[in-house]
């Protein structure tokens, strides 16, 4: 396993980097929890799944989008992920 240890002399796992990089520069569509959803292009991601998003939109329930622009998703509130284009 791979593993650091911390100052406390406990073990903790390193985090793994998500496999994200074919996404970058893509428009994705991304929901998530709390029944969001936001499209936008993802221009960074860090191993704890934090995306940063340009140009985003949030898809309202009546399918209308509203402009937000550049954000930062903590990659805990992300249920799923969908590339609009080829990867």
């Amino acid at each position: 396993a791979n593993y650091e240890v911390c100052h406390d002399s406990c073990i903790m796992p390193k985090p793994q980097t998500p496999q994200l990089r074919t996404f970058l520069e893509k428009r994705i569509d991304i929901k998530l929890n709390a029944g969001r959803q936001i499209n936008g292009i993802l221009r960074g991601f860090d191993p704890f799944m934090n995306l940063v998003l340009a140009d985003v939109f949030e898809i309202q329930a009546d399918g209308s989008e509203s402009p937000i622009g550049m954000v930062v998703v903590r990659g805990n509130s992300v249920q799923t992920m969908v590339a609009r284009q080829r990867v």
